[in-house]
């Protein structure tokens, strides 16, 4: 190659005037002489880098125009020498040929005859080029063809390398329908012979029809479509088990295609190998059928488990009850000697521990079995909250414990779901946090409604404890499985079965909601309780004495959380609701609405704020405005030591939080009948 460049070079004696070299698109040279071999550099376009270009001549330009295959010509001075450079790409491949014009060296030999000499040598460089040019194209051709041989016996090399694991093996072109088989199949007599071609459709088509059983043809034809194998070919594991009809009966066969790497032709090529899998796939159906007998077995012994906890359960849930009533029955004669009602009472408080623990295992005996449904009926909100807080606040007085529980958001006074299922998730909680924190800790429960729709209200629940906490891992691994709990010293003390967790996150996951607990040991835990519950059908008041859009009412509490709650379920319910966070600003509101002639029908008070407590603004509210407005008193705590002189100052009620619209209606209707109160309202109209 170098010797047919030099050929069709310009010789000038003692320096050559025309230069023709090949160069890749990167630059690199077929042969040594970069620039007519003046330039230092290896590479045409980094001598370029080094030569300064003439007017409408650009470096950037000529790199782009070898980057993407484009002719073009160049001027510039390199190491003092003008120079012209033209260059074309070579078709069908990725180098440029290029001539070379030494235009100073020609001017100073040969003058005058300058115009003339380049066009003889224009001339003759460019028939060499030509030529060259021919012979290059002859030698990419054959370049390529020996290339597509070379990969084509690898090929057949690597087809015959794998096909030891297959009965059969196939080199497929898919353009031209040909299958060469590559493996014979021993067992079928009437398939492709080795080296034999055959059309890729017929062959197969006929192979479908005679040998693949008739509940697997249809898929087998549809695997070895060619549109259908170009597609899948490149997306994975391209395989189908059958089953295929031999002389000894039928046996399972595995047939899979895979691509053959080959640019000229994508993903026409690919070869096709069938194996026997007659023995693996029968033993793993054996192994299927194995465990399927186990599983079912185990299904079997489960539901009997089942069955005899929960008729156990029963049957010891009947005499548990009777000695709890008998127990609770002796405990009301009053003439029972001291040491006696002793033991009654730790009888009937072992009694009412074991019951529980029964109740434990039956609940989860349900979960396993999943026997375990809900309940979808409208209940009572605020029931089931007065029942859990009676129960916790008795427990908590017990170890000398703080209590309290709060509403926001504008929770409702009823909704649609299974209450009882509720009140044993919530209990479960809390009884646990009474269990594990000691005086003088504190346990709080909050109530949130985080989003609510036409038909669903999504509440959480928050129960937060300054107890003992758990370490994370214990959380993350252990907390929710049956009879498992943290390590302490207390699980003796207490007997607990570890079933309340399990109970209560399965509770939890069957109502579709979700459970979640943040913990530090020493520090305390947050349970947080997220559900969804379908909204009542239809608002219940207990108003009927009184025409709500009638009823004009204060609120006072520094919580400004809980008084803003307060307000929202007020209003909901149509009644007209006003909020003070100060003893002394309220006093301001119900002098103003006493001057404006419709003073307020109702003020709730929160009985400790700061200043002025509640007990000191009923006080000026009476000595000011005597019965004009009816008094509530709002206590979180227990209002036994403050109702001597509550009643003496005028308080009409009390009402514990957190409150509910319908609470609070229902207590000041009560007051209302009782005092024969009528609204200003009612009052005007009648007149």
């Amino acid at each position: 190659m170098k010797v047919l460049l030099e050929g069709v070079s310009m010789d000038m004696r003692d320096t050559e005037s025309t230069f023709c070299n090949i160069y890749t698109k990167e630059g690199v040279p077929l042969s040594d002489m970069v620039l007519g071999g003046k330039a230092a550099e290896t590479n045409l376009l980094n001598a370029l880098a080094n030569a300064r270009f003439e007017k409408g001549y650009s470096y950037r330009q000529t790199v782009r125009d070898f980057r993407d295959g484009k002719k073009g010509m160049i001027a510039f001075s390199y190491k003092g020498t003008r120079e012209m450079l033209a260059y074309v790409p070579v078709k069908g491949t990725d180098w440029l040929l290029t001539y070379l014009v030494r235009e100073s060296v020609v001017s100073a030999r040969i003058g005058s005859l300058f115009n003339t000499v380049i066009a003889r040598s224009l001339i003759q460089s460019l028939a060499g080029a030509a030529l060259l040019v021919l012979l290059f194209a002859i030698i990419i051709t054959q370049m390529g063809k020996n290339a597509s041989l070379i990969m084509e016996k690898e090929s057949a090399d690597m087809i015959m390398a794998l096909s030891e694991n297959y009965k059969a093996v196939f080199y497929v072109n898919l353009d031209k329908d040909t299958a060469t088989c590559h493996r014979e199949d021993s067992v079928l007599t009437d398939t492709p012979r080795l080296d034999e071609i055959v059309s890729f459709t017929e062959a197969f088509g006929k192979y479908a029809r005679r040998h693949v059983s008739e509940k697997d043809r249809d898929a087998f034809a549809g695997f070895v479509r060619p549109d259908s194998i170009r597609n899948n070919v490149h997306s994975g594991d391209l395989s189908l088990r059958y089953l295929e009809n031999t002389p000894a009966g039928a046996r399972y066969t595995m047939i899979k295609i895979v691509a053959i790497p080959d640019s000229s032709k994508k993903d026409s090529i690919v070869c096709i190998g069938v194996s026997d899998v007659d023995d693996e796939t029968r033993q793993s159906m054996l192994q299927q059928q194995a465990l399927k007998n186990a599983l079912d077995t185990a299904e079997e012994a489960s539901k009997a488990k089942t069955t005899f906890l929960s008729s156990m359960s029963h049957e010891i849930r009947t005499p548990m009850n009777t000695i709890i009533g008998l127990d609770s029955l002796a405990l009301r004669n009053p003439s029972l000697p001291e040491e006696t009602r002793d033991y009654l009472t730790k009888i009937g408080s072992s009694a009412t521990h074991l019951l529980g623990l029964i109740n434990d295992i039956l609940d989860m005996s349900r979960i396993e079995s999943g026997r375990l449904t809900l309940r979808s009926e409208e209940f009572s909100f605020r029931d089931m909250l007065e029942q859990i807080n009676t129960m916790v606040m008795s427990q908590c007085s017990e170890k000398g414990l703080e209590y309290n529980c709060s509403v926001s958001g504008g929770v409702s006074d009823y909704y649609t779901g299974d209450n009882m299922k509720i009140k044993q998730v919530l209990i479960n909680i809390l009884s646990n946090a009474v269990k594990f924190t000691e005086a003088p800790g504190s346990i709080s429960l909050s109530v949130e409604r985080l989003e609510a729709s036409e038909s669903h209200s999504v509440l959480v629940f928050r129960i937060q404890d300054t107890g003992e906490g758990m370490d994370r891992d214990f959380i993350d691994n252990e907390l929710f499985k049956p009879f498992t709990q943290a390590d302490t010293g207390k699980n003796s003390r207490f007997g607990s079965t570890g079933l309340g967790m399990a109970i209560t996150h399965n509770i939890v996951k069957l109502m579709n909601g979700e459970i979640g607990v943040e913990s530090e040991k020493g520090a305390g835990t947050t349970f947080t309780v997220k559900l969804t519950l379908k909204n009542a059908a239809s608002a219940r008041s207990a108003a009927g004495y009184i025409d709500l859009k009638d009823m004009n009412v204060l609120v006072v509490d520094d919580e400004e959380v809980s008084a803003e709650h307060a307000r929202i379920v007020l209003e909901e319910t149509g009644v007209n609701a006003d909020v003070s966070y100060s003893g002394s600003d309220a006093l301001r509101m119900i002098e103003a609405a006493h001057d404006s002639g419709e003073p307020y029908n109702l003020v709730l008070l929160d009985w400790k704020m700061p200043g002025m407590d509640g007990l000191e603004v009923a006080d000026q509210i009476r000595r000011r405005y005597d019965k004009e407005t009816t008094v509530i008193i709002l206590t979180a705590f227990n209002w036994d030591e403050i109702i001597d002189r509550a009643l003496h100052i005028g308080v009409d009620s009390f009402l514990a939080k957190p409150l509910f619209a319908s609470n609070i209606i229902s207590e000041f209707e009560r007051i209302a009948r009782r005092n024969n109160l009528v609204l200003r309202r009612e009052r005007s109209r009648a007149d």
